[in-house]
């Protein structure tokens, strides 16, 4: 007989997920350094890598909700497992192809479906299901931060790795590197639903979902989440090529990319900790306020490498803040059984805005010769996604009672 998984610990939990996140989302944010490497020796557009990565942001998107939905129900580690190949394979066929529609294809749609099942939403969900309420937003937020050392660690590693072996073997390195996350998802093998008091299931999938999509406060945070993924993926892909437009050395966008996840590291956790204290509601509308801010700030100013380091650093404390209070909202409002589906309709309308940011980046830019455009759209965008957070309820959804379960 198949031994049975038994409860996992604060510890084991934190570990193994930080871990996964660690290498998941540290590997992708460094996508940008590949933009010049791979268009100059192809002959490709910035626009035909830009719409790849746009295809990966909208395939982790779509396939984030089934993914959810299949960690709900099966347990994470089967989803990690899965996603761990797809990213090695996705990462292999980015370095090999010959064309750009494979190049969509591999860095496109291949590692789009390994992030769905390597990230957050797959994390959370473990979290939520094993963490008690008093300490979930705090676990969240450390998650949350641990993707963010990622990008602090693995993005000066990639521009090492691209400058001493090349960007194809540098992938090809990193298609190996990304294995480890089969091991580690052993530590999240969860025990049955039932031995979680946390994962009751009262509903069908079908009827979270519609719960969810006819209440008024999660369509808002999802118009929110829209507007997090259009600045940080634009952002984070464009920025490189955008300092070297401006006369600024490669090394200072690899810095600057090191700078985001260094100080996402403390905004991760800081936000993850007041979420526990303060309405996780005014602080994400804080956070999208000073993202528009710093932007607009940083458009005034003369560009230098202190001004760019200074960028980075403020953007990198409000860069993934907002994974744990969005988040730790939804599970307050309806509960954790099917929290990684949720989260995932959640991170869909994130991944829409990070396809059009990635995109129009590209696409704005081969047709005006400049990022401006983009720039300023982010920054009404992030007043935007500040004012429909306001009005966000974040007490429990009221329930009819139902049928006990058999």
């Amino acid at each position: 007989m198949h031994a049975t998984p038994q409860p996992l610990s604060l510890r084991q939990v934190l570990f193994c997920g930080a871990m996964i996140v660690t290498l998941s989302m540290g590997i992708r944010h460094g996508f940008g350094l590949w933009l010049q490497p791979i268009t100059q020796a192809q002959g490709w557009s910035r626009q035909s890598f830009s719409l790849a990565i746009a295809i990966q942001n909208l395939s982790w998107g779509v396939i984030g909700v089934f993914a959810g939905m299949l960690a709900d129900k099966l347990g994470a580690f089967r989803v990690l497992v899965a996603g761990a190949v797809l990213y090695a394979l996705g990462l292999a066929g980015m370095a090999l192809s010959p064309t750009p529609l494979m190049f969509a294809l591999t860095a496109g749609v291949l590692i789009g479906a390994a992030q769905a099942g390597t990230t957050y939403a797959v994390i959370y969900g473990v979290i939520g299901r094993q963490i008690s309420v008093e300490r979930r937003s705090w676990a969240m937020g450390v998650a949350a931060a641990a993707g963010s050392f990622g990008q602090f660690l693995m993005v000066p590693v990639e521009g090492r790795l691209i400058g001493g072996l090349g960007w194809q073997t540098a992938l090809l390195v990193l298609a190996a590197m990304v294995l480890m996350i089969v091991p580690l998802a052993f530590g999240l093998r969860e025990p049955r639903h039932g031995a979680s008091p946390l994962a009751h299931r009262d509903q069908t999938i079908a009827q979270a979902t519609r719960e969810a999509l006819r209440y008024p406060s999660f369509v808002l945070l999802t118009a929110g989440y829209f507007v997090c993924g259009f600045q940080v993926v634009f952002i984070g892909v464009h920025l490189p090529s955008y300092l070297r437009d401006r006369g600024l050395s490669p090394e200072v966008a690899s810095y600057a990319l090191a700078l985001v996840g260094l100080f996402n590291v403390f905004g991760t956790y800081i936000a993850g900790t007041l979420g526990a204290r303060l309405a996780k509601r005014k602080l994400l509308a804080a956070i999208y306020l000073g993202r528009a801010a710093a932007i607009a700030l940083f458009l005034l100013v003369p560009i230098s490498p202190l001004t760019v380091y200074v960028f980075a650093s403020v953007m990198g404390f409000l860069w993934l803040s907002t994974v744990p209070l969005t988040s730790g909202i939804v599970a307050q409002i309806f509960g954790v059984a099917h929290l990684s589906m949720l989260g995932g309709f959640v991170f869909l309308s994130h991944q829409v805005g990070s396809f059009l940011g990635v995109w129009l980046g590209g696409y704005l830019y081969d047709s005006t010769g400049s990022y401006d455009i983009v720039w300023y759209i982010a920054i009404a965008l992030g007043v935007f996604a500040a004012l429909v957070n306001l009005p966000v309820k974040e007490g429990a959804i009221a329930r009819r009672p139902s049928a006990q379960p058999a």
